[in-house]
């Protein structure tokens, strides 16, 4: 069974909808007795961890940190990792592409889980094109989550 913990640190409260995109895409890729951790946090943490552990000196959206990549490390459940997202970042880039904040919060889950399971965008654009695949087979299954269509007049 499948198992996860969602902190919010920020106090956005807004994410119950999340349970059901996490599932499917666990489902998706056939991942079984697994844990991981997604946890909401302010731009400021976001720039802290960010320089300290990519050596960027700014804010992201979201950052992965996969357990599994230390070979050493054996459980009898998967330990994936931890997921942090910045509310305020995800807010932000929710206005800039002109759809909702459950769309972007939902994106970056996904996106970050996909990295907890071996997934990397950067590694070249077959790679960033599977990812990104994933990720709108997932979004696009919930009401919720769906994009604005061509002559929609409300944004989800």
């Amino acid at each position: 069974m499948n198992k996860f913990s969602i902190i919010d640190l920020y106090g956005y409260k807004k994410y119950k909808y999340l349970n059901k995109i996490i599932r499917r895409t666990l489902k998706m890729e056939n991942v079984r007795n697994s844990f991981f951790e997604l946890i909401f946090i302010d731009d400021v943490k976001m720039h802290q961890m960010n320089k300290e552990y990519r050596g960027i000196d700014r804010s992201t959206d979201v950052l992965s940190f996969a357990f599994e990549d230390n070979a050493k490390l054996r459980y009898n459940t998967r330990q994936l990792g931890q997921i942090y997202i910045s509310i305020p970042k995800m807010q932000e880039q929710a206005r800039a592409y002109q759809h909702s904040e459950k769309r972007e919060l939902a994106f970056l889950t996904v996106h970050g889980l996909l990295h907890l399971l071996g997934y990397d965008h950067t590694l070249g654009i077959e790679e960033e094109k599977k990812m990104f695949a994933k990720q709108e087979l997932v979004l696009d299954g919930f009401r919720e989550t769906k994009k604005k269509e061509d002559g929609d007049k409300k944004i989800l």
